[in-house]
């Protein structure tokens, strides 16, 4: 019980909480992999802004022609991704007048097998409608952070609601205290090849990472917010349409990434790292990530999936329902998990369910629990023919602390984890 007391103040003293003001921008520098190769010290030292509106928050990450110079940007309150310029909020219609989910589905047939335009004489139409809307919905509610950049949550009550906030090639950002509502892809496309049923594929994330490095997200909080897939329409098969693609996903060569005390709820597919088996070129040697002291709460999957990378996942809590969960960690194609003293709560369901191959031999843990047993995550690994010789280890790459309890794992995260929890 001491060593569980004395880590927790070591940790509580070095944790990072949000700046109280504008003047604060200067904070302690990420732990992980985020502070290696040169660190990630994000707008510290340059202009600060704060916002109230899209357009503001557009024109700030814009730094008057110069985006890439140092700029702490301060979210306040509410920020809307389908706002207009005039204040009014975009919808489906503004985006596509005419489109009809009821008629888009209509045209793959009564079991939604395969499309055809001439089964209806309006399948044309809403097949180009789908897609003229999507393309704009995009452009209105993608917001691009570059380089250099600090977008922080100025109190504890920011939000960005439906923004697709992405990375492009940017490096030395950081994204904290906010709370981030995952877009509502208003077109949404059905795949009927994608698994045995098909599947729908939403097109936007809260938050995408494409080629980014040295990126910290810290203290916060990811879900569909307002607008769960449990109350989107019923789609093919009696299940409901999928309007979200995932809350965080990193890919295409990022690295250097620490994501902290955040939280993660109420999503199916939250965390996908390497975007394809086919992308290695890209991947390859790529996605150094660390995820540490984050709360998972009934996500379906992918806490984190990842394909490739050297991936530290320390600290973790993760709970949900057994019935409604596929798995937590996933180890993809060359990937290399190293998992330390996770918290697993997922009351009457057992170790198996936190861990899936999906084309992954390499996988290692130490010291996990599973609802307050030791969860034996390396045998799991084993009967999915993993081996623990993951080829890394994460105290070569970088210093850090660790909570060796369950009890001090559980009480850190649930009381600092997401945004507004210092």
């Amino acid at each position: 019980m001491r060593r569980a007391v004395a880590a927790l103040a070591a940790l509580l003293a070095c944790a990072v909480t949000p700046p109280a003001s504008a003047a604060s921008e200067a904070v302690p520098g990420p732990a992980g992999w985020a502070s290696v190769n040169g660190g990630t010290t994000g707008g510290a030292g340059g202009t600060v802004t704060t916002v109230h509106t899209r357009a503001e928050l557009k024109e700030a990450l814009a730094g008057d022609g110069d985006p890439t110079a140092p700029k702490v940007i301060r979210v306040a309150g509410d920020i809307n991704g389908h706002e207009a310029d005039d204040g009014s909020l975009l919808g489906e219609q503004d985006y596509a007048p005419g489109y009809d989910l009821a008629q888009y589905m209509s045209c793959f047939g009564e079991d939604g097998t395969t499309w055809s335009d001439t089964r209806y004489d309006y399948c044309k139409r809403q097949r180009t409608l789908r897609q003229t809307g999507s393309t704009k919905e995009k452009a209105q509610i993608q917001l691009t952070v570059p380089s250099n950049t600090t977008l922080v949550g100025a109190g504890d009550d920011a939000r960005l609601l439906g923004v697709f906030l992405t990375v492009n090639t940017g490096t030395n950002i950081i994204v904290r205290n906010l709370h981030l509502e995952a877009p509502v892809d208003h077109f949404t496309s059905w795949s009927p090849d994608d698994g045995t049923q098909g599947n729908w594929n939403a097109r936007f994330d809260a938050m995408t990472v494409v080629t980014g490095k040295n990126i910290w997200v810290d203290h916060c909080t990811f879900t569909d917010g307002r607008f769960p897939d449990r109350d989107a329409p019923v789609g093919f098969h009696g299940k409901h349409v999928q309007r979200h693609d995932g809350l965080l996903d990193i890919e295409d060569g990022s690295d250097y990434i620490t994501v902290s005390d955040s939280r993660f709820a109420d999503h199916d597919k939250a965390l996908l790292i390497g975007s394809g088996d086919g992308r290695g070129d890209r991947d390859r040697g790529h996605l150094k990530i660390t995820f540490a002291r984050d709360l998972f709460t009934d996500i379906v999957q992918r806490g984190p999936r990842v394909r490739f990378g050297q991936v530290h996942v320390v600290n973790n809590v993760y709970r949900g329902r057994p019935e409604d969960t596929l798995y937590a960690l996933g180890a993809g194609l060359e990937s290399a998990i190293v998992s330390e003293h996770n918290v697993f709560a997922y009351p009457q369901g057992d170790p198996s369910m936190v861990l899936a191959a999906y084309g992954g031999t390499h996988f290692r843990d130490t010291g996990s629990w599973f609802n307050g047993r030791p969860a034996r995550l390396d045998a799991v690994a084993t009967g999915l023919g993993l081996t623990d010789d993951v080829g890394w280890d994460p105290a070569d790459a970088y210093d850090y602390r660790q909570f060796t309890s369950p009890s001090a794992v559980e009480h850190y995260v649930l009381r600092h984890s997401g945004a507004g929890r210092h």
